[in-house]
């Protein structure tokens, strides 16, 4: 196992059994959340340094400011390829529909299952699946009851995707462009770039 894959294979083991803690709606909306943060933190991997303390790009009244926007960028940039774009997609339209629901929603509702099943068919191919499926299977958290299968799919998908997105994020790092534009015209990028003071 190479060591990319096996700094991911802990985090997924840590981030899975800290998502058993949560259920129902808690459990999509901190899942999402914890998505979203490991995406930022894709991006700002290969974006140059903000200059201030906090990155504005990332706020919510932002150009960077939504998850929709955050998956869209990093597609285009191919840093994920089109499956996880699906499925960090319908993450967000389930994060939304649950948010903003007034019933009880449950992962094992069929219009849910439906939107999900094609991002774990999609997530099932990571060799990390399997083994954290079983760890899960038998692990029911504090009550020791066995896990729902659908919110056993929903954290395995959440955790392969944080923990991939963090193992990507830390193999990166910013890459200039051939040219920059400057008024006085093309430059290389080592005169280009500046940080802003």
């Amino acid at each position: 196992m190479d060591q990319s894959l096996q700094g991911a294979a802990s985090a997924v083991r840590t981030i899975a059994l800290q998502m058993l803690e949560e259920r129902g709606r808690g459990a999509v909306l901190v899942g999402v959340a914890r998505v979203d943060a490991a995406l930022e933190r894709l991006l700002q991997a290969v974006l140059l340094p903000s200059p201030g303390r906090s990155d504005s790009l990332f706020q919510t009244d932002r150009p960077l400011g939504s998850f929709g926007a955050r998956i869209s960028l990093a597609h285009r940039l191919g840093l994920i390829e089109t499956p996880v774009e699906r499925a960090l997609h319908t993450l967000r339209r389930v994060r939304n529909a649950f948010a903003h629901s007034s019933d009880s929603a449950s992962l094992s509702d069929p219009a849910y299952a439906e939107r999900l099943a094609q991002a774990y068919q999609d997530a099932c191919a990571n060799p990390l699946w399997g083994p954290l499926e079983s760890v899960l299977s038998r692990a029911g958290g504090a009550s020791d009851t066995p896990v729902d299968p659908a919110l056993r799919d929903y954290i395995l998908l959440i955790t392969i995707l944080v923990a991939f997105l963090e193992a990507t994020a830390q193999q990166l790092s910013p890459q200039p462009p051939a040219v920059v534009m400057g008024f006085s015209g093309l430059q290389p990028p080592s005169s280009g770039l500046q940080q802003h003071s």
